[in-house]
């Protein structure tokens, strides 16, 4: 075989096209906290001097953030782009969206959650704050009581019980995937308390008991103990969650 000619160009990586290189650049500069929400990246022809890219190079990049929810474009004399910094909220519906798409039922978020919530309580049990991990845990239920009427606002206080509880567990990854699950199931509650109010009201009440129940055992350094407790607790609370109409993610789409 004769061998291959000298001006045989070489494979190179591809460069990336400039609409690409501008999103990726705001993007780091957004994910680094140097931009913040609320900052405001200018008008386009600021951006287009900035950047060295034409009109429709610069309109594709930030379409592109556009998608990420991580910029608004606002239109007008008075416009123009508004930087927005990821939050669970956005990652919590993004999730349902790719749920929905694979048809997963509630029941397989649920259980997720309920593998991951008893090993971030473990962790809270075992650490050397425990005692002020209690002490917070209280006040964010004190929280839920006072707002136990109101079937949102237990809602919400009740996803911040959870988010706080896998925090304190000291991984940030378990913490940020727990942020997201928490943010679906928090409107599975709400879907679950447009039921019958009597019931509601009582459900509210046993979860809130079976919380401060885990708070002891968390005080107490029943890493053990607490961990069983709270592994029933979530089996328990996702079996009245699935009892009622919303049986997949796509129920609950309206509610993200």
């Amino acid at each position: 075989m004769s061998p291959a000619p000298d001006n045989v160009e070489r494979r190179r990586s591809p460069k990336r096209e400039k609409p690409q290189q501008v999103a990726d650049e705001l993007r780091r500069l957004i994910i680094a906290g140097e931009l913040d929400e609320g900052d405001s990246l200018g008008h386009e022809p600021d951006l287009i001097e900035r950047f060295g890219v034409s009109r429709p190079s610069l309109r594709e990049a930030l379409r592109i953030l556009e998608t990420e929810g991580l910029i608004t474009v606002v239109r007008g004399v008075q416009g123009g782009v508004v930087v927005h910094r990821p939050d669970r909220r956005q990652a919590a519906r993004t999730a349902a969206l790719i749920l929905q798409t694979r048809n997963v039922p509630l029941a397989d978020v649920f259980e997720a959650r309920t593998i991951l919530e008893p090993i971030a309580v473990r962790m809270v049990a075992e650490a050397r704050n425990r005692v002020s991990s209690a002490k917070r845990l209280r006040a964010l239920i004190a929280d839920e009581i006072e707002a136990i009427d109101d079937a949102e606002e237990f809602g919400r206080a009740n996803a911040q019980f959870h988010e706080e509880l896998v925090s304190m567990g000291g991984n940030q990854t378990l913490g940020i995937m727990a942020e997201m699950l928490d943010e679906v199931v928090a409107r599975a509650i709400t879907v679950l308390a447009s039921g019958g109010a009597d019931e509601s009201m009582a459900t509210r009440q046993r979860g809130v008991r079976s919380q401060e129940r885990l708070v002891e055992l968390i005080e107490a350094g029943d890493a053990e103990g607490a961990e069983e407790h709270w592994r029933k607790h979530m089996t328990v609370v996702g079996r009245v969650m699935l009892g009622q109409q919303a049986k997949t993610v796509i129920d609950l789409l309206d509610h993200l």
